[in-house]
């Protein structure tokens, strides 16, 4: 390895020794984003989007499949329109951002900028449904909206985000959460499946829910510092927007009837979920199947003759490929291997090919894995399969090690003494009894900086006592200090 290699790698922070800096290091160090000069937005850099350009087609495919169509509403939304679901403005309130002011004049009325787009959808419902014919309405958007945070992390927490956010309408409360627990499902396996992430699927407690929602459910995932991340939500509205905002139709049996919604979203942070889940000291690995880049070709030559006969091999490399990978070759000579080597390591690709003379020679390339540094020549003509195989395993590999690193990193607590000691000194998640009480829910949080992240779906027949007062639980949940 070369000097400048060497220092290129030392620019990022051990995890271990700083996490924070670590991931701040790999946004920056990988060229995901940037920060704006507008206080807690930021640029998505290239490399960055590709990410999310491939997560919105996976999981644009995904929501198609159960019959979502994609539509597209205003950035702005009139105060008055925003204040008809009151329990939903004093939710958002403090981090609305608000126009007044259109060219030189003063706004006879104050527009949001959408924080999220219930009021404003909601408002079309009431105008488009008649009849029970006209439902279902299921749509989904993908947009961005803005949130006034006062503290900001790139991907994590910003006060402009990207996201989809999807709203349906239906003619009964039982339609209503049967989409509602669709969509949740919907996002835990594309989270499993598709970014290798793996998350507990549940509902989240009363203080915990959606403004205006009857009930919120949600993903949760653990990340590599032992902190929790909301991955993904779906609301179940049950018919509060349909009352603030008249939507009504005439049913199958005449009468004139409320309709019931539902919202659900995931946003640019699973991003950051993926760097903090699946990345090392060296930077990125990203998942082959959201990977902007999945194969990189560096090509390594000392003479013109060998360079001459590397870039010829490279041609038969392209044509043996075709289009079944998404294939970057990297042909800039201003950069050494072993530069090369770890700037693509930083970045996440998962597989590397590395062509020097000896590949020519044997016809063949070596293959070198970014999840475990694997390394193995591979003859031209079984390139394909092994790719194929290879992309696959690592895969499925980060999947099952991101579950053993949940798995080792999930504490059953019997008491807040207990948790405390957990959170302090080992991290994770904490599995325990609740009662169901806001006041021990309140308390634990006071006492530990530790909330109820998710009720999770699948519940055991007796789950014991409640952590924080003794008392019969009503379930178990999972407790976690998150972001």
């Amino acid at each position: 390895m070369s000097s400048t290699s060497s220092e290129y790698v030392q620019k990022i922070t051990k995890r271990s020794e700083d996490f924070a800096a670590w991931y701040n290091d790999v946004v920056l160090g990988a060229q995901l984003a940037d920060y704006s000069p507008v206080r807690g937005m930021m640029v998505y850099r290239p490399y960055g989007y590709a990410i999310w350009e491939n997560i919105q087609k996976l999981l644009d495919a995904r929501f198609k499949a159960t019959g979502v169509v994609n539509a597209y509403f205003p950035l702005l939304i009139p105060e008055s329109l925003l204040r008809k679901e009151a329990e939903h403005v004093e939710g958002f309130n403090p981090q609305v951002a608000w126009v007044t002011h259109g060219g030189n004049e003063e706004l006879e009325e104050r527009l949001a900028v959408r924080p999220t787009s219930e009021a404003i959808i909601m408002q079309m419902y009431s105008k488009w449904v008649q009849s029970y014919r006209d439902l279902p309405i299921l749509i989904n958007q993908w947009n961005s909206v803005v949130r006034w945070e006062l503290h900001t992390r790139l991907f994590l927490r910003t006060a402009e985000f990207l996201w989809q956010e999807g709203h349906t309408l239906h003619a009964s409360a039982e339609e209503a959460t049967e989409r509602t627990l669709l969509m949740l499902e919907v996002y835990r396996s594309f989270l499993e499946e598709d970014l290798a992430i793996p998350v507990i699927p549940g509902r989240k407690t009363p203080s915990e829910r959606f403004p205006g929602a009857a009930e919120t459910y949600t993903v949760e995932a653990l990340m590599g510092d032992g902190r929790a991340l909301q991955s993904a939500t779906s609301h179940d509205f049950a018919d509060h927007f349909a009352k603030a905002f008249d939507i009504t139709f005439l049913d199958k049996d005449g009468e004139r009837k409320y309709g019931y919604t539902t919202s659900w979203g995931l946003s640019t942070r699973t991003i950051g979920g993926i760097i903090m889940v699946h990345g090392d000291d060296s930077g990125l690995i990203i998942p082959p199947k959201v990977a902007p880049i999945q194969v990189v070709v560096v090509p390594i030559w000392r003479s013109e003759e060998d360079k001459q006969k590397v870039l010829e091999h490279i041609d038969r490399i392209k044509e043996v490929l075709g289009d079944s990978f998404r294939l970057h070759i990297d042909l800039s000579e201003e950069k050494t291997p072993g530069w090369k080597f770890n700037e693509w390591e930083l970045k996440g690709v998962p597989v590397r090919l590395e062509v020097g003379p000896r590949d020519v020679a044997n016809s063949a390339v070596v293959l070198v894995r970014r999840d475990n540094r694997d390394k193995s020549q591979v003859p031209l003509n079984d390139l394909v399969v092994r790719l194929q195989q290879t992309l696959a395993d690592i895969q499925q590999s980060l999947f099952d090690r991101a579950k053993q690193f949940r798995d080792e990193h999930t504490f059953e607590c019997e008491s807040v003494a207990q948790m405390l000691e957990v959170l302090d000194n080992k991290r994770g998640f904490i599995y325990a009894g609740w009662c169901g009480s806001d006041e021990c829910e309140a308390a634990v949080k006071e006492e530990t900086r530790a909330t109820i992240r998710v009720v999770p779906l699948a519940q055991p027949e007796d789950p014991g006592t409640c952590i924080r007062c003794g008392n019969k639980a009503q379930v178990k949940v999972y407790f976690a200090r998150a972001y």
